[in-house]
């Protein structure tokens, strides 16, 4: 009978180092990495404030667009080209000279407006692709009817 006894605490003993070494190796090998991670690529989203559906020709409309991120990397560039369906217009950012279609500009701040002009009297869409320098990219559609 004691020799059961014996035999029954070694066996408790080995139960009870199992786990510890189990949990010691998890732990140790979830650091065998040197490098550390840092996450770069974030997604974003964007928001525009709403326009007015109507335009004449010669008048321009304030487009107030916001890039959402969904993170914070501070080498993330943002870009923004257009191209214009329908009618005739001019998009600009600021007071810098009208965008050309589907060439990309960089954008410095990631909320600014943006200025579209009329040039004809029809209805007018046309659609901006914001990207950022990680390739993800959100598109915003824009149309407007002729007020006249």
């Amino acid at each position: 009978m004691k020799n059961y006894i014996k035999i029954a605490k070694r066996f408790a003993s080995i139960l009870y180092v199992i786990p510890v070494l189990i949990l010691t190796e998890a732990i140790l090998s979830s650091c065998n990495n040197d490098e550390l991670e840092i996450q770069q690529n974030f997604p974003f989203e964007t928001s525009v404030m709403p326009v007015p559906k109507n335009i004449a020709k010669n008048e321009t409309v304030e487009i107030r667009v916001k890039i959402h991120p969904s993170g914070s990397f501070n080498k993330t560039q943002y870009y923004i080209r257009y191209f214009q369906f329908d009618g005739s217009g001019a998009l600009k950012y600021y007071d810098e000279a009208p965008f050309l279609p589907n060439d990309v500009y960089e954008l410095s701040q990631k909320e600014f407006r943006l200025y579209y002009t009329s040039t004809s009297k029809v209805s007018q869409n046309f659609k901006i692709w914001i990207k950022d320098s990680f390739g993800n990219e959100k598109e915003v559609e824009f149309q407007f009817d002729n007020k006249d």
